[in-house]
């Protein structure tokens, strides 16, 4: 066999693939971040402008963006800051005049998604706040859609059906321009999504896409992994329809290899928790869409023209499909389950919206597919005419479906899972209230309307441990006509105090008081805002 120098190159390659998704796993992968502290906290009133901020995430975040507006409206960037598990610290550059100022942040999890946010405080009186725009800029939002579908269509169909043409087409090469075609569009959407995720991440607009900060900080992110493990399969792919037939099985296979490795590198559900399922998850239904899909255009091509090799490619793919559709099958269940968490989240967020349209397309392709094989496959195998020119109909239908299906998986770039969704939801509120006298740590868990739990750390006004004789909590939101919800707190011994079986019924703005007795002659009272999540 003269093989041998090929199988070489395929192992090196599947080498090479094994080290990228190792290296593109290391990284810790959550859902979306979602802000749960912040000092000063939102809403702040202070007697003087503070050395640093922190903010605290429910994950580990990398800051893009960090601005103070002042009350002005002069933004001032912030440069420096520090990283601490879940905890950016961050300095002030400046001493700050009195008025309201917008600390604004932009950071992106490990996801690779960007989240922003922004929190009012003020020094001295409040102020009329400056305005900070959180408009959505929609022509780099129709890019990343765009670049998504292309570099899917590159993956999916071209480097799919480069594997067709190696693995199952025989000696023919019916489709071979138009997988070229995918592969080379591939090429160019590859390093395009990379740009737009930078402008993304940073909120820039698309005139700033030829700047190199751009470019930097989207390969910064963890699609980064996935456009450079992606270029390398098209790559692979392009090789093994150029090269030698001794090579092209081996190239196509490692370029199959690597089109499930990138799906795998980034994105929702390789975020998701537990790792060491949902990665392979990933890319099993990655590869398998890749072989279904991408055979699909040289098939059909090959039925259309009464290529002679079409019984026989027909042949080979009706024995592998099915296997292939269990194993894609059960993937994309297992996804769905750990994504969606709830039937009821299916019709309650855009994700699962998006993934009923997803699976009533799949419905149809599969449908639509199971006739093809029970009624037409065996005919156009013995080599009936008409029937292969039907069939090829109807795999052109399915090429429609699968486009479909590409531009609706392309729409999850902008909607996070409902898994990511409950783990914010589940993130505690935290706030400090400061006064000369005392002052506390107040955190109320769930930070979100419904049955909650506070707890309350109290200090004197420098600092030090406060043994107070009783501690109550007050919360009042006047605006929407509530009266004060008054309990009192009990100490469990851990040094902290408590709040059990609290319902806080409306979300919005709340403003929560809390009564510490001193001693049997003195009772401090200090209050702050705290914003309660729907």
């Amino acid at each position: 066999m003269t093989g041998g120098p090929a199988v070489r190159i395929a192992g090196w390659l599947l080498a090479v693939v094994i080290a990228l998704i190792v290296m593109a796993s290391t990284s810790q992968a959550f859902g979306h971040a979602a802000l749960i502290k912040a000092d000063p906290a939102d809403g702040a009133v202070l007697a003087q402008g503070p050395a640093q901020f922190s903010l605290t995430f429910s994950e580990p975040v990398s800051p893009l963006v960090l601005t103070l507006v002042r009350p002005d409206g002069t933004p001032v960037p912030l440069t420096s800051f520090r990283l601490g598990d879940q905890t950016v610290t961050i300095d002030n550059p400046q001493a700050l005049k009195p008025g309201t100022h917008v600390l604004s942040w932009r950071v992106i999890s490990a996801d690779g998604h960007p989240v922003g946010g922004s929190l009012l405080f003020s020094i001295g009186a409040p102020t009329e706040p400056p305005v900070v725009s959180e408009s959505i800029d929609w022509p780099p939002r129709l890019a990343i859609w765009i670049g998504k579908v292309f570099l899917y269509i590159g993956l999916f169909l071209g480097v799919g059906g480069a594997f067709a043409l190696a693995w199952l087409a025989g000696d023919g090469r019916a489709g071979q321009r138009f997988v070229t075609a995918t592969i080379l569009g591939g090429l160019v959407a590859a390093p395009m999504s990379l740009g737009f995720q930078g402008l993304d991440a940073l909120g820039a607009p698309l005139s700033h896409l030829a700047e190199p900060v751009i470019w930097r900080t989207g390969l910064a992110t963890s699609f980064g992994w996935t456009v450079l493990i992606a270029l390398v399969a098209l790559g692979l792919g392009l090789l093994s329809l150029a090269g030698p037939r001794a090579t092209a099985k081996p190239f196509a296979l490692a370029g199959l290899a690597c089109v499930g490795a990138a799906l795998a590198a980034s994105g929702h559900a390789s975020a998701a928790e537990p790792q060491w399922l949902t990665r392979p998850m990933v890319f099993l239904h990655g590869v398998g869409i890749a072989f279904w899909a991408g055979a699909l255009a040289p098939l059909g091509l090959a039925l259309k023209g009464r290529s002679a090799e079409a019984g026989a490619f027909l042949r080979r793919f009706s024995r592998l499909i099915m296997p292939v559709v269990a194993v894609l099958a059960v993937a994309g269940v297992v996804l769905a389950v750990i994504q969606v968490q709830t039937p009821a989240a299916l019709v309650a967020t855009a994700y699962g919206r998006l993934l009923l349209i997803k699976l009533g397309l799949l419905v149809f392709l599969f449908t639509l597919a199971a006739l093809n094989r029970w009624r037409l496959t065996e005919s156009a195998e013995a080599g009936a005419t008409e029937v292969q020119r039907r069939l090829a109909r109807s795999i052109g239908v399915e090429m429609l479906i699968v486009l479909a299906i590409f531009g609706v998986a392309a729409g999850w770039r902008f909607t996070p899972p409902p898994r990511a969704l409950a783990i914010a939801a589940a993130q505690p509120v935290s706030i400090h209230v400061h006064a000369l006298q005392a002052m506390a740590d107040l955190t109320i868990t769930p930070g979100h309307a419904g049955p909650v739990a506070a707890s309350m750390v109290i200090m004197t006004g420098d600092f030090g441990p406060l043994d107070a004789k009783e501690v109550t909590l007050e919360l009042s939101k006047p605006d929407s006509g509530i009266e004060p919800l008054k309990r009192a707190a009990t100490k469990p011994g851990d040094g902290s105090w408590r709040v059990d079986n609290l319902v806080i019924p409306v979300p919005g703005r709340w403003t929560a008081r809390i009564d510490i007795l001193v001693s049997d002659f003195e009772m401090v009272k200090i209050e702050a805002p705290v914003d309660i999540r729907p």
